[in-house]
């Protein structure tokens, strides 16, 4: 099985497009107008993305997101939600023929609710911030079934980090997310970062 290189944090539509030709299975943009990676033009920047594109957003309920992510022909959400509508997610993001990412902390006694695969990261309890900080997590809590791995992953330790996780863990990890270290700049992402991180998890085997 080939592990799944997420590229996140995207705001140009030829970082987007380089991201694929590197090798990326998914790219991430992301609507948050506090981060430094919030993509302005989100039509623009995921042109001709299509399926492999997912929208990340923080709002007060799902079909915002799934408007956006709509109107945008992408393919999945990765939704930063209050508790309520985040129980009710997967079936909303389901009836609309998309796929779900749900965002699952490294902190405990978190209720269950399905996703097509979860993305295990950094609480915002240590980072102060939702989603991508670039810190790594002790990993601690994992996701109930298959998830993404995040947290200030690179090329260069993406393959220690998910060889890392217990036996019982590493077996459900379907991949790896990656965005602040993989950039020029905030929101700008370097090119042979991106390639040689799409490698390393590409190369991994479990």
């Amino acid at each position: 099985m080939t592990l799944l290189a997420k590229v996140c944090g995207i705001t140009r539509s030829s970082d987007a497009h380089a991201a694929l030709e590197a090798g990326a299975d998914l790219v991430g943009f992301v609507r948050h107008a506090a981060s430094p990676r919030h993509c302005v033009n989100l039509k623009e920047a995921s042109a001709d993305v299509g399926q492999r594109g997912v929208l990340v957003s923080v709002a007060d309920n799902i079909d915002s997101i799934i408007d956006e992510a709509l109107a945008c022909g992408l393919g999945w959400v990765q939704p930063y939600l209050p508790a309520a509508e985040r129980a009710d997610a997967y079936a909303r993001v389901h009836s609309f023929d998309l796929k779900l990412l749900l965002p699952w902390p490294d902190s405990p006694d978190q209720d269950i609710i399905n996703a097509d695969l979860y993305l295990w990261e950094t609480a915002p309890s240590q980072t102060g911030v939702h989603g991508g900080s670039g810190q790594n997590h002790a990993a601690q809590f994992p996701p109930p079934s298959s998830f993404l791995l995040a947290g200030g992953l690179e090329g260069d330790n993406v393959r220690a980090r998910i060889l890392a996780l217990p036996h019982q863990h590493r077996i459900h990890c379907r991949g790896a997310d990656a965005a602040s270290r993989l950039e020029a700049a905030p929101g700008r992402k370097s090119i042979p970062q991106i390639q040689h991180f799409t490698r390393a998890v590409h190369a991994i085997q479990l």
